[in-house]
């Protein structure tokens, strides 16, 4: 019987130990997620290139085993001010954020250098369930005029056999309906001090991604380095308003941030206080001129480079 592509699901949950299946269920660990792409098996491939007195393939190896996946999450809070999304903590802490919970008001993520968390993702394809465990990975926010904002995840993973596993029914929760990135739902936009007037803004976390597994060791998937950069598309303001040429040219950091929903427990503030930025370009919008404006998100005292709020 064909396997229907359409019905799929995904169900993750944070790790207690690395490695260690976490069995996230669907009843209480289903996350609502888009554009889902799932590669069940990588290797590498070694080839036994042997002297013959023949033409022909060699014979091939197969090195280390691991599994990738690739997803949005739409940006939203959890529909309670001071309680986690579903998905979005369990996968930003697997991309190396802390988790700080205010009760009742905001949860916080922040980058971390080390402890870093991992998750299990169990992705089932119509009846063939694929189990990722031991999972780190790296993330992009993406956000364009009109559309929902998204975190688009990219996780690593260690492979097992995938499994005949019927799809139960699933249970969504802690995951609010998105709104869309406009005027009215988006403010408190500010870019080295300025308020302009925001059209597109994406940032990359640029997290490096390795699995280790020598001879004697165990096999993990690291993290060992992170360089996020982005870019933001803004309505070019004249000299006299604000000159970001100058801004350019100097040695400061400066602000980097903006709000998305007005209502309690669907507010995500994202903000790169040490914003480093790089030359801007003109571009043309509806006849109105633009500048995008690449940028790095610097630290100042370590892991303060990049921060999102929930509330």
């Amino acid at each position: 019987m064909a396997l229907l592509a359409r019905k799929q699901t995904l169900i993750a949950k944070i790790e207690s130990s690395y490695g260690s299946d976490s069995s996230p269920s669907a009843g209480s660990n289903a996350v609502l997620v888009k554009e889902l792409e799932i590669t069940p098996l990588e290797v590498d491939e070694v080839e036994r290139t042997l002297v013959r007195g023949y033409l022909g393939n060699y014979e091939t190896l197969l090195g280390d085993k691991r599994a990738l996946i690739t997803f949005s999450v739409e940006m939203a809070g959890s529909g309670a001010a001071g309680t986690a999304n579903q998905g979005l903590g369990v996968f930003l802490k697997s991309c190396g954020f802390s988790e700080t919970v205010a009760s009742g008001t905001s949860v916080t993520y922040a980058p971390v250098s080390g402890s870093f968390s991992s998750c299990t993702i169990g992705c089932n394809v119509d009846g063939t369930n694929h189990q990722l465990t031991g999972c780190r990975g790296t993330f992009s926010i993406n956000a364009s005029l009109n559309e929902v904002p998204t975190f688009d995840f990219e996780f690593t993973g260690k492979f097992n056999n995938p499994a005949a596993v019927t799809q139960s029914s699933l249970t969504y929760q802690n995951q609010a309906d998105p709104v869309l990135f406009r005027s009215d739902n988006t403010t408190a936009f500010s870019l080295m001090g300025n308020s302009a007037a925001l059209e597109s803004w994406s940032m990359d976390l640029n997290n490096e991604i390795v699995m280790r597994n020598l001879v004697g060791g165990t096999q993990e998937v690291l993290i060992t380095d992170r360089k996020p950069s982005g870019s933001a598309t803004i309505e070019a303001p004249t000299l006299g308003a604000f000159n970001y040429w100058t801004k350019a040219t100097a040695e400061a950091t400066g602000t980097n941030t903006f709000q998305h929903g007005q209502t309690g427990g669907n507010i995500v503030t994202v903000s790169a206080p040490y914003t480093d930025m790089g030359a801007p370009t003109y571009g043309d919008s509806d006849g109105v001129v633009t500048l995008e404006i690449p940028f790095v998100c610097t630290p100042s005292s370590g892991n303060d480079e990049l921060s999102i709020v929930f509330k």
